[in-house]
């Protein structure tokens, strides 16, 4: 077990020994065994989950089917928060000790209304969201019945998580707030992410992202008779045009782009207003800061052109609508030696790696976090034709597995 302070109680055997007793318990050989002889039962519950709806905003549905689920496991303190997160104890032989949490994201990044159908064509599974992140939320319960089922003593309690708000414009509100919350802030050690398929990454390094919406807004007017008047598409052009000449460093590799832009209500209407969104991404905070005053410079600037001297000028607006931070777990973590010992322990190749998760808000507040895979494959992520092939997900949840139990702390037999 990882203490609060990160730091192993004197004598403790290495990450890899004790990974290595781990994987010879009886009871986790038959964990083991479960995750292979129920894998069609899991398949099976990924596409239910999946025709359950859950947009950006609007994962009430999910959220109650999930809750519907930890009650059936007889979890402890099972409940819901206002924004719809989800909750479930598995409770240790030390309730004072911190909490091991693991999580995954119940939201997609489909709009409301977006037809779901799903099935199972060959050995795959197909779905909007089927693996982005049915195949996180399938193995969030294997670990939950898994672990009540083989009767493993563990002493840390184990708290299960399905956050609201990872993708997109969620801009990570579930794990934000779930951390804003004393019960849960000032007792969770370690979490561990359940994001989409695979078993080669480990993303211990938050990548940061602002997102931005730009409007200029005048007074609009005719084609014809009012030409002359500063015309907001033009000033949003301007904008672009500055802003776009932005150099960027490599390293830390640091990115933008002019993802939206809105404006206008006819050919021959002078519009009223005109907007954009940008999304700016990096690894530095001070880079994150070169990027937007570089925006807003280029704001000033292709405003003021546009408008010149007319007593009629336009009006921009800044607005922040997205604001990832930024962090990396350090490369002595205990909980980074712990996953790379599960790994040697299971022959499995895994990378370091940087991404936007639900990781970034636990490491930016300077929490021992990952995330990382729920074993299996998957395609055509964020896309209706989304695809998960289950062969190869025992490695993933024993990955879950042994990785939980370690962290969670297991006496001798």
């Amino acid at each position: 077990m990882i203490s609060r302070d990160g730091d192993n109680p004197p004598g403790r055997r290495t990450p890899q020994q004790e990974v290595a007793r781990l994987a010879e318990l009886r009871a986790v050989h038959e964990a083991f065994a479960w995750f292979r002889a129920n894998s069609r039962e899991l398949e099976d519950l990924q596409l239910e989950l999946t025709a359950v709806p859950s947009p950006p905003w609007g994962e009430a549905a999910r959220a109650e089917w999930l809750r519907g689920r930890f009650e059936e496991l007889d979890l402890a303190e099972v409940q819901m928060d206002d924004l719809g997160n989800v909750f479930g104890v598995l409770p240790g032989s030390d309730p004072n000790a911190p909490l091991v949490a693991l999580s995954a994201h119940l939201d997609t990044v489909f709009p409301a209304g977006t037809p779901i159908q799903v099935s199972r064509e060959g050995g795959k599974l197909y779905g909007p969201g089927i693996s982005d992140n049915g195949a996180g939320l399938v193995a969030l319960l294997a670990m939950a019945r898994v672990l009540k089922e083989a009767g493993i003593e563990h002493a840390a309690p184990v708290l299960f998580i399905g956050n609201v708000g990872e993708e997109g414009e969620g801009d990570l509100r579930g794990m934000r707030h779930i951390f804003e919350q004393p019960r849960w802030a000032d007792a969770i050690c370690t979490m561990v992410v359940l994001d989409g398929a695979g078993t080669d990454t480990v993303i211990c390094e938050a990548l940061g992202s602002r997102r931005y919406e730009v409007t200029v807004r005048g007074m609009g007017g005719h084609s014809w008779s009012d030409f002359g008047i500063p015309n907001p598409v033009v000033a949003l052009a301007r904008i672009i045009d500055r802003f776009s000449e932005t150099t960027v460093p490599s390293n830390p590799k640091t990115t933008y782009n002019i993802g939206t832009i809105e404006g206008g209500t006819s050919v021959n209407s002078i519009p009223e207003s005109a907007s954009m969104r940008v999304d700016t991404r990096s690894a530095s905070v001070e880079q994150l800061d070169r990027l937007e005053r570089a925006l807003r410079e280029a704001v000033q600037e292709g405003t003021a052109a546009t408008s010149g001297k007319k007593k009629n000028g336009l009006t921009p607006e800044v607005r922040i609508i997205g604001d990832r931070p930024a962090a990396e777990l350090p490369s002595e973590s205990p909980l980074l030696k712990m996953i790379r010992a599960v790994d040697a322990q299971l022959n499995n190749s895994a990378r370091l790696q940087r991404a936007s998760t639900d990781a970034n808000i636990p490491l930016s507040l300077g929490r021992e976090a990952i995330a990382i895979g729920a074993g299996g494959s998957g395609g055509g992520a964020h896309t209706v034709n989304e695809w998960y092939d289950a062969a190869g997900r025992d490695l993933g949840l024993k990955r879950i597995l042994l990785l939980t139990l370690a962290l969670s702390g297991v006496p001798e037999e």
